[in-house]
């Protein structure tokens, strides 16, 4: 394996205000709609088989809320170390993509962000067992498993990112993991309400994170970093990423076949814009002034998607 030079690291950072910068930057709460949406998804299902525990809803949100932030962290450690955030040229920028940069931008140094990442880990894990022993025991494998998804996601040995398998990883936390976690603290179990309607939301968060990776491709190959697509070539994933999409949405259609109510197809909603980001794509993958308008379209579908189908869901528990 080519072995790359590391970029030297920044300076101390110059006040406190950069610390808190840096922290805000890694921990802002826009970052979570990913996990936001797949809590959405989780807690409307909670709604149609029984009452909500808001209390419990609000503890899960902030342990998931510490994992995300803490995931961001190291993860920032770990591309640094690779150099794959330092090589990212002016014009490969984007408002999603390119890591968060608190060690690149110089709002923390590599030992800061340690530390961070291992404040949001330990008050995740603490959380998580408060949960654990007074509300619900089993919710504790998946607590483990996101964590661990989470962590191994840069680092290794896994490097789960860097080996191509990352795009899984996601999909599988911000899907399945999230929204049954969120459904298990409320109903004590994990039933299809909420099983069926997390797989197209993460196959949509999935494809968030796989266009995402279209203005990186350069610099993580480069760096080792090799993406799905990275591995593909940008041209064949932006067909795939087509296909991801219309499975998404598929699958959202057969939902009422798998025994939810028909009002769960307003997740539909996102469609347009999936759709729309999908067909930009396919037509410039190389163009990152032209992509980043499609990464704001996958946004707005994800979200769209898991909204309507959380409305759909409370919409049959209200109607009964």
């Amino acid at each position: 394996m080519t072995t790359h030079a590391l970029p030297a690291l920044p300076a101390l950072p110059r006040s406190t205000s950069h610390v808190a910068a840096g922290v805000w930057r890694v921990a802002d709460p826009k970052i979570t709609l990913a996990s936001v949406a797949s809590m959405i998804v989780g807690a409307c299902a909670a709604a149609l088989d029984g009452p909500i525990a808001w209390g419990w809803l609000a503890l899960t949100v902030a342990g998931i809320f510490c994992v995300e932030a803490a995931k961001n962290a190291s993860g920032e450690i770990f591309d640094w170390d690779s150099g794959t955030d330092a090589d990212l040229r002016p014009e490969e920028r984007s408002p999603f993509s390119g890591g968060k940069r608190v060690i690149v931008d110089g709002l923390l140094t590599r030992r800061q962000t340690a530390y961070v990442a291992a404040a949001f880990y330990l008050v995740a894990a603490a959380i998580g067992m408060t949960i654990v022993v007074v509300r619900e025991p089993s919710v504790l494998l998946l607590g483990i498993a996101g964590m661990a998804l989470a962590f191994a996601y840069h680092a290794p040995p896994a490097k789960l990112s860097y080996r191509g398998l990352g795009e899984l990883a996601v999909a599988l936390s911000y899907g399945p993991i999230i929204a049954a976690g969120t459904y298990l603290v409320q109903r004590g179990t994990i039933t299809g309400t909420v099983l069926w309607p997390s797989l197209p939301l993460g196959l949509a968060i999935g494809c968030f994170l796989w266009i995402n990776e279209f203005p990186d491709a350069r610099a993580d190959e480069k760096a080792g970093k090799r993406t799905l697509v990275v591995r593909l070539g940008r041209p064949r994933a932006a067909r795939v990423f087509l296909l991801l999409v219309l499975h998404t949405y598929v699958a959202v259609a057969w939902l009422p076949v798998l025994g939810l109510p028909y009002s769960i197809w307003l997740g539909m909603l996102g469609a347009p814009a999936a759709w729309a980001a999908a067909r930009r794509l396919e037509r410039c993958p190389e163009d990152t002034s032209q992509i980043i308008p499609a990464q704001g379209w996958t946004l707005l579908g994800f979200v769209l998607l898991s909204v309507g189908m959380g409305a759909g869901l409370v919409l049959a528990a209200v109607l009964g």
